[in-house]
């Protein structure tokens, strides 16, 4: 189950986020194929969204062909988006693995490694303002 987290002062619509969120939950494994996401009544009470906000966010998500609605069973999620773990991107995540390994002995906190990520993603992606 996904626990959505809405940040009102970051510039990004609300439907977005959850959207991002929810494929980010894809791409980490914590929502697999055939998952049933929260209803729309479900997100509203625990972000204090408008439930039409969440409606917007899912029918997106259908639209880039990652969920289903089913009438009267709930929205569904009908693919994933994790990386095969013996595909082209392996090495990449292994070495990424093992910088965010070195980055946490070295006493980095999470939120600094985040940042320090965006920031070098601004340079490598500076067209991609959602990174």
């Amino acid at each position: 189950m996904v626990v959505f987290r809405i940040d009102r002062r970051s510039g990004v619509a609300t439907y977005l986020q959850i959207v991002r969120q929810v494929e980010q939950a894809l791409r980490m494994g914590a929502l697999e194929e055939g998952d049933r996401l929260p209803t729309a009544a479900q997100v509203a009470a625990e972000t204090k969204v408008n439930p039409n906000t969440t409606l917007k966010a899912y029918r997106e998500l259908e639209r880039a062909g990652l969920a289903e609605v089913r009438q009267g069973a709930g929205t569904f999620i009908t693919r994933t988006l994790v990386p095969a773990q013996d595909g082209p991107t392996a090495p990449l995540r292994a070495s990424l693995v093992e910088w965010l390994t070195e980055a946490r002995a070295q006493g980095l906190s999470g939120q600094e490694v985040g940042a320090l990520f965006r920031s070098a993603c601004a340079t490598v992606y500076p067209a991609e303002t959602d990174l």
